[in-house]
């Protein structure tokens, strides 16, 4: 999708007030009215600006879920210059301080909250404007007409679906409603299921109608559809109480998950990459293994690009890369890829003790996932990790910092903007082996579990075998499962599987809450991390609440009180 990033985005404005001096009756030059847009010849531009809004995302409401997914989990301190360097991410590492109203978190007065749910609904707003266009035009005025409809609906569907897992209950708005009816769509007219099955219908409507194939890399095809539809499906197969507790599991749904990764797998248009290093190094972006991602750009034409802003943050504090030591992986989460003499994980033992590299077997997956001191930064044995000096603030969070977001500081793909490092890495949303992980999931939940083995051990072998790029400064022991004994231990086995190959990218708080264990696995974690980490002294997680963010105050007032607020805020 990089070559039509170059072309400029469509600004959709609306202009209409009243006033007796004439030349406020005229159509200001170089404005463009929605009449003007919103034409036949414009459609192509339309759906490029869609498109374009995943990649116009920035570390503040970002599309690559990191603050969200990763900093609530337990695998990643907030990091950066203690706590009051972005205060909102500071209170999502210790849930109590979260309220529906953050800009009065001082020093950051901007409610990134709201910034969040904005951004994703002017994506929405964006789809259904150039929905609401082809909705007027025949297929002989253009023949493309049911295609983009449904890479449309794909793109409004992936807004709706990171809108749900963050807030649960919002409104659904689609092109049907007029923009004076869109104030009387309440967040809770939908029940929690009603709007897990609008978002598969939008997906639904992309397996129906998309192409097996795109011309142009980075549109949505018939087997994107058909992933994002099994993850919902998973999602809402876990059926929620208005406590936020698991109260059900939809065995049908699960059944649907299987059939529809079974249909991808035949597909064969997808596989694991050889080495699980490529998955993050940008000369191998949009290969086998990813099945949907933000293609990111710098040097487009446009002011600042759409490179990695997500994760500009996130970069080591130094020379080489300017700033600022955000998103630092727990030692919880470091501990969790040793393993033992049978080259497994250590399922209940694993955080008995801190990770010592000179005495422990590990995953190879940890040191392609995780940059440590005294071992080689991106594969490259020259450029040594410095541990303290790259760190911002080591004696709050540690050293370590997280990987797999991150480039070599000589890798062309990079940009820098003031003191931010930027890259055209592309961050993939949805990559094989998460979704072959959906499968092996739905089959362990449905008493299948023998059948899921080859799965896990297809992303283990894959794990196994990625340690070219890697030195001789770990030891590696990865070894496949034989058997699962019981329907408990493989269900043990999948969730940390998930955890080490989809580690950081930012996927963890959101599984914890499908599966229904978010408190007793957050308790469990702080309960060890707070003797690490002091900060996280006043952390406390509150079941029934912290699942979910709270609407934002901002939005309420708008809906004049029609909204209503999630339990415990």
């Amino acid at each position: 999708m990089k070559n039509f990033h170059k072309i400029l985005l469509l600004a959709l404005l609306a202009f209409g007030f009243s006033s007796c001096q004439d030349f406020l009756d005229n159509t200001p030059k170089g404005v463009l009215s929605e009449g003007q847009v919103n034409t036949i010849d414009n459609i192509d531009g339309l759906v490029i600006a869609a498109y374009s809004w995943l990649g116009n995302d920035h570390y503040t409401a970002p599309n690559y879920l990191w603050p969200t997914g990763n900093l609530r989990a337990g695998d990643a301190h907030k990091g950066g210059n203690g706590a009051g360097d972005i205060f909102n991410y500071h209170a999502l590492s210790v849930y109590a301080p979260l309220i529906a109203d953050m800009t009065t978190f001082p020093p950051d007065l901007i409610d990134l909250n709201n910034k969040k749910w904005e951004r994703q609904f002017t994506g929405i707003s964006r789809c259904n404007a150039a929905l609401a266009v082809l909705s007027k035009v025949s297929t002989d005025e253009y023949p493309l007409k049911e295609v983009r409809q449904a890479e449309l609906r794909f793109l409004r569907g992936h807004f709706y679906f990171d809108l749900k897992i963050h807030y649960k209950r919002i409104p659904y708005i689609d092109e049907t409603i007029q923009v004076e009816d869109i104030l009387k769509v309440s967040n809770v007219d939908l029940t929690d299921q009603e709007l897990w099955t609008k978002i598969a219908d939008e997906f639904r409507f992309g397996v129906a109608n998309l192409p097996e194939t795109q011309n142009e890399v980075g549109r949505a095809n018939k087997y994107t559809a058909m992933a994002y539809l099994a993850k919902t499906l998973l999602f809402q197969a876990y059926e929620q109480n208005d406590q936020n507790a698991v109260s059900n599991i939809d065995n049908s749904k699960l059944e649907e998950v299987v059939s529809l990764v079974t249909q991808i797998e035949n597909s064969g248009k997808y596989a694991l990459q050889s080495d699980f290093a490529e998955n993050f190094l940008y000369e191998f972006e949009n290969g086998t293994e990813s099945v949907f991602a933000i293609q990111r750009s710098i040097n487009d034409g446009s002011p600042d690009g759409r490179g990695t802003w997500a994760s500009a943050l996130n970069y080591p504090q130094s020379a080489e890369f300017g700033c600022c030591g955000f998103h630092v992986p727990t030692q919880n989460f470091v501990n969790s890829f040793k393993t033992g003499a049978d080259g497994l994980p250590l399922l209940d033992t694993y955080n008995d003790a801190i990770y010592d590299a000179a005495v422990d077997a590990v995953d190879p997956r940890l040191d392609h996932t995780v940059v440590q001191q005294g071992k080689p930064f991106k594969y490259d044995p020259s450029y040594i990790a410095q541990g303290d000096a790259w760190a911002r603030d080591p004696a709050t969070y540690g050293n370590y910092a997280s990987m797999k977001e991150l480039e070599h500081p000589d890798c062309p793909c990079r940009a820098a903007n003031g003191p931010f490092t930027i890259t055209s890495k592309n961050d993939v949303l949805i990559r094989y082996a998460d979704v072959l992980l959906w499968k092996a999931e739905a089959l362990i939940e449905l008493g299948r579990q023998n059948d899921a083995l080859p799965l896990i051990n297809a992303v283990r072998s894959r794990a196994a075998n990625s340690t070219g790029r890697l030195s001789n400064a770990s030891i590696y022991n990865v070894q496949l499962y034989s058997s699962f004994p019981s329907q408990d231990y493989a269900r043990q086995a999948l969730r940390f599987e998930r955890r080490l190959e989809l580690g950081l990218e930012g996927h963890r708080f959101f599984d914890l809450i499908r599966w229904g264990i978010a408190k007793q696995w957050i308790d469990g974690y702080l309960s060890v991390e707070k003797t690490r980490r002091s900060y996280l002294n006043d952390a406390l997680f509150t079941a029934s609440k912290n699942e979910y963010m709270p609407i934002p105050q901002t939005q309420i007032n708008l809906s004049a009180g029609l909204y209503q607020q999630n339990p415990g805020y």
